[in-house]
């Protein structure tokens, strides 16, 4: 079975395309809304993310941890946001490679901004058969597609309450 290497949904917030920028663009703040990120460490403690920016991510599902690193692609305040993930490991990412990218898209419309995310499965050389098997061991049962589609629509709906909530609130 061919896998599908990529996955997005929107939700329409009340607040300014650059305000829920700011916010998601802070890698330290993902925690707050993700389901599996636990925040995140910037390298060189940055504020304000910049292509080129790295850090480190952590990461958690049921009993499972483990740590990432990333780099920012793309960092267009108010428009766009996107970091790849190429590093993985259990307390450090040791283990190199293209995994995945993260993907934010901020388009102001009326009533406030369609916030987009999207995720792309960068692990392209992996055969689809051995990939979908590593993928239903690691989420019980699920391709990274389905489970990331599901992952994405907590995310987004946990942000939209949070920034609805307050203006500045994470």
């Amino acid at each position: 079975m061919a896998r599908t290497l990529a996955v997005s949904d929107s939700i329409i917030i009340q607040a300014a395309p650059s305000v829920i920028y700011d916010q998601v663009s802070d890698p330290t703040l993902m925690g707050h809304w993700s389901p599996e990120n636990l925040g995140a460490t910037v390298q060189g403690g940055s504020r304000g993310a910049f292509v080129g920016m790295k850090f480190e991510g952590y990461n958690k599902r049921g009993p499972m941890r483990w740590t990432t690193r990333c780099t920012v692609v793309a960092a267009d305040r108010g428009q766009r946001f996107a970091f790849r993930v190429h590093a993985i490991g259990r307390r450090r990412p040791l283990l190199r490679g293209r995994i995945a990218t993260w993907e934010y898209h901020f388009e102001a419309v009326e009533g406030g901004t369609r916030v987009t995310e999207t995720w792309r499965d960068d692990r392209r050389t992996w055969p689809d058969a051995f990939a979908n098997a590593f993928d239903k061991l690691t989420t019980r049962g699920h391709t990274f597609a389905e489970f990331q589609r599901g992952n994405i629509r907590r995310t987004l709906d946990k942000l939209k309450m949070a920034m609805e909530a307050t203006p500045t609130a994470p």
